[in-house]
C-alpha cells in the first residue's frame, strides 16, 4: 500500500463543551488507536443533515473501529446558543459525541471552509483525509476498511466501544413538531418530526387522539401503527380531503387518509436526488431531496424542495413530478422560474394569487406569482439577518421556517431563530412584530381568530391571539460569524481542487465531468470571472472599490469505479456549494483554494 500523506491533527477544543458523552470531555488522546471521522456541521445547513444521514449505515457497520464526531460550527446568532445546539442533536438523532464550538475554535484549527467538511484522523492521531460537501460517504468508507487493515497489521488499532453517552427520553406528548394543518373536524394534525409520526391532536392542542406512524425510522405503507416515517415535515389538506405528507429524511411524499389512517407514497423512491438524474416523471421513478413542506395551489401540490433549493410540484391527476422554479444554485436572484435561485426553502402558503414561501438560509419571504415567476418581499441574502422591524427594504429575520396567509391579505412568519412571530404587509410593506419568546416556532395554523404556533424547541402547540397592533422589539442585525478570508484586489486565481478518491477516475465518456459557477454579492464585487464554465480553475478580477463581500462557488465533479472488467460501473457525483466571505486588502492573497473532494489517495509523505 502506497504511503499517505499525514498531518497531525490539531486538538479538539470548543467553548461550549461535548454533547452526548454523559459530561465527559474527551481530547484526541482518548481516541488514539480508533478511527475518528470528525464532521464539522451546522443545524441550519441542509447539506449537514444529508450527511448525518449518510454517516448512520457507516457508523453501525464499523462501529467496533470507527468513532464519528460532530464539531458544530455556527453560523447564525441563535446556533451559537449551547441549549440550541443541545437541542439539535437530539432533533435529528444524533447518535455520536458532539463538541458544541460556537467561537470556531476547531474550525479555523483545521482550516475548514465550508459546511458540512469530514476530516479523517487515522488511529495514531493524523488527518488522512478531508472532504466538503456531502456524498463522499462511499469514498471514507473504502478508505476505512483500508485503514482497518492497515492498522491491524501495525498493532495500532483498537477495538471497543465509543464514546457516545444517549440522553434519557423526555415524556413529552410532541418531541421537536415541526408543522401542523388544522383538519375540518377542528382537530390539529402534526408532524411529530423526532419520534417519526404524526400525531393528531384535539382542539385544545394538547390531548392526543391517535398516533399514525410506528415511531421508529423507515419508509413502509400501512396502516396507522405499521407506517413508518422519516422525520417528517410538512403537511397540506388536498381538495379530497387526504393529507400530502412532506416525509423529508424519506426523500418522499406520503398521502394519510384520515378516514382510515392509511400511508401510502405518492411521489419519490426514498433515494437522494443527486446531479444528472431526472427532474420530471412518473412520480413513484423520480427522487426528491428533502422535502421540506407542501402546499396546495392551482391544482398541485408545490413542494419546498430544500434539499437542492428548489420549489417542485406533484400532478395528482397525471401522478408526475416537475421542478417549477429554481436552479439547485444556492443564493437569491428573482426572476423567471427557471432562473430564480433558492436556499433552503422551508415553509409555503398559498393564496389565490401568489404562493408565499420562507426561505431559510437567505432569512427571505418570497413569493411566486400566477406566471411562475419569484419575488422577495423581505431579505438581502445568504449572510444577512437579524430581528428588525419597518419597512421591508430593511427589515430582517433570521432562517425563518414557516409562513401563513392571513385573511387581511398579509402574511405571519415563523421567525424560527429569532424565537418570535412576524407580520408583513404587503400593502404598507411594512413588517411588525405579533410575539416574541416563542421557543423556536417553525409553522402557524389559524384556528378561528386565533393562531397556533408550533412551539418546536417547547414541544407544544401555543394558541395565541392575533393583536390588532404589532408590538415592536428593538433593531439588531447580524452578519454571519464566519472569519472572511483576506484577498488581494485584482487578479486573483480561484482553484477548486478535485482528486477522484481511491479506485475511481474522472468520468469524461459524455464530455466534461466537471463544471463551475462564480457568482458574487455585491455583483459590483466581480470585475471578471462570472458564469459557468467546465474549468475547476477560474481568473477572477475583484474590484478595488468593494472593500468587502461574498464570493458563491459552487462546483460539481463525476467520478466513476476505475475497473475495466466492470461493463457499468458504478458513478457518483461530488458537489459543493460555498459563500466565501471575502475582505479586499493590499497584502491578500492572490490565490483562493477550494477543496471538493478528499485528499486520500495515495502519494508520497
Amino acid at each position: 500500500m502506497a504511503k499517505r500523506a499525514r498531518v497531525r491533527a490539531p486538538e479538539l477544543v470548543g467553548k461550549g463543551g461535548w454533547i452526548n458523552t454523559g459530561g465527559k470531555n474527551l481530547t484526541l488522546a482518548d481516541f488514539r488507536g480508533r478511527i475518528l471521522i470528525v464532521d464539522f456541521w451546522t443545524f441550519c445547513c441542509i447539506n449537514c443533515l444529508h450527511v448525518l444521514d449518510e454517516l448512520r449505515e457507516l457508523e453501525e457497520k464499523h462501529r467496533d473501529t470507527v468513532v464519528v464526531i460532530g464539531v458544530h460550527s455556527p453560523k447564525f446568532a441563535h446556533e451559537a446558543d449551547h441549549r440550541a445546539v443541545v437541542d439539535a442533536v437530539e432533533r435529528y438523532g444524533v447518535e455520536h459525541p458532539v463538541l458544541d464550538d460556537p467561537e470556531l475554535a476547531t474550525w479555523k484549527q483545521y482550516a475548514v471552509r465550508a459546511w458540512p467538511t469530514l476530516v479523517v484522523i487515522d488511529p495514531e492521531g493524523y488527518v488522512v483525509a478531508q472532504h466538503a460537501g456531502e456524498g463522499h460517504v462511499h469514498a471514507i468508507e473504502r478508505l476505512v476498511t483500508e485503514l482497518e487493515a492497515e492498522h491491524a497489521a501495525k498493532g495500532t488499532l483498537r477495538h471497543g466501544d465509543g464514546p457516545y453517552v444517549p440522553p434519557e427520553p423526555e415524556p413529552t406528548v410532541l418531541r421537536f413538531p415541526g408543522k401542523a394543518l388544522l383538519l375540518p373536524g377542528g382537530t390539529f394534525l402534526v408532524s411529530d418530526t423526532t419520534r417519526h409520526q404524526l400525531v393528531e391532536l384535539a382542539p385544545d392542542g394538547e390531548t392526543v387522539v391517535r398516533r399514525i406512524g410506528a415511531g421508529v425510522r423507515g419508509l413502509a405503507d400501512g396502516g396507522p401503527e405499521q407506517a413508518r416515517f422519516q422525520e417528517p415535515q410538512g403537511l397540506a389538506l388536498l381538495p379530497d380531503g387526504s393529507v400530502v405528507v412532506a416525509d423529508t429524511v424519506n426523500h418522499a411524499l406520503r398521502r394519510f387518509d384520515p378516514a382510515t389512517g392509511a400511508v401510502t407514497t405518492l411521489a419519490g423512491t426514498g433515494r437522494q436526488w443527486m446531479q444528472g438524474r431526472p427532474t420530471s416523471g412518473p412520480a413513484r421513478e423520480v427522487d426528491l431531496s428533502s422535502p421540506w413542506d407542501v402546499a396546495w395551489w392551482r391544482g398541485r401540490v408545490w413542494i419546498a424542495m430544500a434539499g437542492v433549493h428548489q420549489l417542485w410540484a406533484y400532478d395528482p391527476d397525471g401522478e408526475t413530478v416537475a421542478v417549477m422554479a429554481g436552479t439547485t444554485n444556492e443564493g437569491l436572484v428573482d426572476g423567471p422560474g427557471e432562473q430564480a435561485w433558492f436556499a433552503q426553502p422551508s415553509g409555503l402558503a398559498a393564496t389565490p394569487d401568489r404562493l408565499w414561501l420562507a426561505d431559510s438560509e437567505t432569512s427571505a419571504l418570497r413569493w411566486v406569482d400566477a406566471d411562475g415567476a419569484v419575488h422577495t418581499a423581505v431579505g438581502t441574502g445568504l449572510f444577512d439577518f437579524g430581528h428588525r422591524d419597518g419597512d421591508a427594504q430593511q427589515a430582517l429575520f433570521q432562517h425563518p421556517l414557516g409562513v401563513t396567509a392571513l385573511p387581511d391579505g398579509s402574511v405571519a412568519v415563523s421567525d424560527t431563530y429569532n424565537h418570535a412571530l412576524r407580520r408583513y404587509d404587503p400593502a404598507t410593506g411594512q413588517v411588525t412584530t405579533l410575539a416574541t419568546d416563542l421557543r423556536e416556532p417553525s409553522d402557524a395554523v389559524l384556528a378561528g381568530d386565533d393562531i397556533v404556533v408550533v412551539e418546536s424547541a417547547r414541544h407544544r402547540l401555543t394558541r395565541l391571539r392575533l393583536p390588532e397592533e404589532a408590538v415592536r422589539v428593538e433593531g439588531v442585525a447580524h452578519r454571519t460569524r464566519r472569519e472572511a478570508t483576506e484577498v488581494a484586489p485584482g487578479a486573483v486565481r480561484l482553484d477548486v481542487v478535485f482528486q477522484a478518491p481511491p479506485g475511481q477516475k474522472l468520468d469524461t465518456r459524455y464530455g466534461p465531468s466537471t463544471r463551475l459557477l462564480v457568482s458574487a454579492t455585491p455583483p459590483e464585487l466581480l470585475l471578471k470571472g462570472e458564469g459557468a464554465g467546465t474549468d475547476l480553475s477560474r481568473a477572477l478580477e475583484l474590484n478595488p472599490d468593494v472593500p468587502e463581500g461574498v464570493l458563491h462557488v459552487s462546483a460539481m465533479a463525476a467520478s466513476c469505479d476505475d475497473d475495466p472488467a466492470n461493463e457499468y460501473p458504478a458513478c457518483h457525483v461530488h458537489q459543493q456549494d460555498w459563500g466565501v466571505p471575502v475582505r479586499l486588502t493590499a497584502d491578500g492573497a492572490d490565490r483562493l483554494p477550494l477543496v471538493l473532494a478528499g485528499l486520500d489517495a495515495a502519494a508520497d509523505a
